[in-house]
């Protein structure tokens, strides 16, 4: 008997390994560059731009164009690389290791399988309608498909000019890469939905910008960034066409049929049965049904997941710095990390942009507003193309602010480790946030050590939120005990344990962000050919919620330098 058990147990054994393998988890087979699976569904099924030069020009009726990266690299290096990307596109690790790795992927040597081309959009810069704008230098690889038929695209941003970049180089530096490169992977690990990044290489050649528009360009060490995600299309591809005409209007229904085949695919077999209906308003008693029209649901998920991600945006304090709308991904992804920034003093009028500094457009406190305005645009660009109709667009626009508040609130409520949303209390703190300028997000995690217990006396309330509230008179002081005993009071009234609670609060409050000091520390280093430092804080910002021992430093308050003009502020064409 005993030995029929061992024989169980060791095939239960085997058989979970075996599972183990199937899953991905174990034995699946790793690729090697060569051996991805490439498709081309964008060049496949969307018109193409004739023309393959990269004259500036208008691109008429085309959706790309095909172009191969011009980057000049002088001995590329390999700077940085995410591994977890790589397991995305189930890439083997040792690729990187490759000697001919950095001329691959800098573009300087064609990549087997890969069919290069840039992509054709226009959109709003600042709220003025700008026309065609396209890919100006990126250039897109193609897409893989991996063993689960996952679609990721790979791009090269830096790799060189195409006919959508107008007067520019079609270049990137080294600082802006690594911040794009690093704040990728770090909205990544915070949970908020991003395009990724595969690797960033030195392209070895010095490229010219002038950082502070003051007419004194310096040479800066070129790069580029390998961008990965489902799809780079935004809502500026589909207005480009519908501002051009009648003829152009079909082209918007062939781009919004092909991103519901492949990215929506769901929404292409709806059937009454699933009675996707909504009654617009008491006065009018018309019904929106979207399984009538795949296009109204589709606008509808844009809207709400655009809605989703700026709520998740508003609960880390990231601020994006140009929304424009070639900037607003259709998947509802965190796209084009251009000036961006994470509030460390929490100002609701931050914005980390320069071009945005007098009219603070795109501030802080200004996203959920312009991601509307933003999915209104995207909405009347299907109208025009007659994908929808007005109740349709309208409805589309309401569910954004719907979902906004929805996924706000119960962010802002686990946040404050509450079971319900309290409109005062919340309003409350985040007034007094501001008027002391305190840390964001070392405030946010020191909250979770507050105890559910209203015998606390006053003068110790305050005791474990102290890193937080500095250099604060008696007048502030007193502002904030009322609010910490009404906060304590409510907690007292849940029935949570105080150390369920913390970690709870712990897994939504991070305490590591992508500050602008660290960034500005990595690039200094890696302009001196040291890459240690954007490797490190790369593993730091992949778990934001831990506490990581000996890390501490990366949760420290910016230092003094951190102030000085181009630490924490950006141009759009950097």
């Amino acid at each position: 008997m005993e030995s029929a058990a061992v024989t169980v147990e060791s095939v239960a054994d085997k058989l979970k390994k075996q599972s183990l393998g199937n899953d991905g988890s174990n034995s699946k087979r790793m690729l090697k560059l060569e051996e991805l699976n490439w498709d081309h569904s964008f060049v496949r099924e969307l018109p193409a731009d004739p023309r393959t030069d990269t004259i500036p020009r208008e691109v008429l009726h085309a959706c790309y164009t095909k172009m191969l990266p011009s980057v000049e690299v002088e001995n590329p290096q390999l700077v940085v690389w995410s591994d977890s990307v790589a397991e995305l596109l189930e890439l083997d690790p040792k690729e990187f290791e490759r000697p001919d790795f950095p001329l691959l992927f800098s573009g300087a040597s064609p990549l087997v399988g890969a069919v290069p081309y840039a992509q054709n959009y226009g959109g709003h810069q600042f709220g003025m309608w700008a026309g065609q704008l396209g890919d100006g230098r990126a250039i897109t690889l193609g897409e893989v498909l991996n063993s689960k038929s996952e679609r990721w695209e790979l791009q090269l941003k830096g790799a060189g000019k195409t006919p959508y970049s107008r007067f520019a180089d079609g270049l990137a530096v080294l600082r802006s890469s690594i911040r794009e490169f690093l704040c990728s992977e770090a909205m990544h690990s915070l949970g908020i939905p991003t395009t990724r990044a595969l690797c960033l290489v030195m392209t070895g050649k010095d490229v010219s910008r002038d950082m502070f528009y003051d007419g004194n360009p310096k040479d800066e060490p070129g790069a580029i960034v390998c961008r990965v995600a489902e799809s780079f299309l935004r809502f500026g591809s589909y207005q480009l066409h519908a501002s051009r005409g009648k003829e152009d209007l079909e082209i918007v229904r062939t781009l919004a049929d092909y991103t519901i085949r492949h990215h929506f695919p769901h929404l292409e077999n709806m059937c009454k049965s699933e009675s996707i209906s909504f009654s617009i308003g008491e006065e009018d008693d018309t019904v929106v049904d979207l399984t009538s029209n795949k296009y109204a649901a589709w606008a509808v998920e844009v809207a709400e997941q655009t809605a989703s991600t700026i709520a998740r945006w508003q609960g880390v304090g990231f601020t994006h710095g140009v929304m424009n709308t070639d900037n607003m991904s259709v998947l509802g992804l965190t796209i084009d990390y251009g000036p961006f920034g994470f509030l460390d003093a929490f100002d609701p009028s931050f914005t980390p942009n320069t071009t945005d500094l007098p009219g603070r457009r795109y501030c802080f406190a200004n996203q959920p507003d312009i991601g509307l305005w933003n999915v209104a645009q995207f909405a009347t660009s299907l109208s025009t193309a007659q994908l929808l109709n007005d109740k349709e667009a309208n409805y589309a626009i309401e569910r954004y602010g719907i979902k906004f508040m929805d996924d706000y609130q119960a962010i802002m409520t686990k946040k404050l480790g509450l079971v319900k949303y309290n409109k005062q209390m919340i309003g409350e703190l985040l007034k007094n946030m501001a008027v002391d300028k305190v840390d964001y997000t070392n405030f946010f995690r020191l909250l979770s050590n507050i105890k559910a217990d209203p015998t606390i006396p006053d003068n110790q309330l305050l005791i474990p939120l102290k890193a937080a509230l500095l250099d604060i008179g008696q007048e502030r002081k007193e502002a904030w005990t009322s609010w910490v005993k009404s906060y304590i009071q409510e907690l007292s009234t849940i029935g949570v344990s105080d150390d369920e609670r913390k970690a709870s609060m712990n897994s939504v409050n991070p305490k590591y962000i992508l500050r602008n000091y660290l960034c500005q520390s990595a690039i200094d280093a890696a302009e001196q050919d040291d890459f240690g430092e954007v490797r490190r804080l790369l593993k730091v910002m992949q778990r934001p919620f831990d506490e990581q021992p000996g890390m501490e430093k990366y949760a420290r308050l910016p230092p003094a330098w951190a102030y000085r003009p181009g630490v924490g502020m950006l141009s759009c064409s950097s």
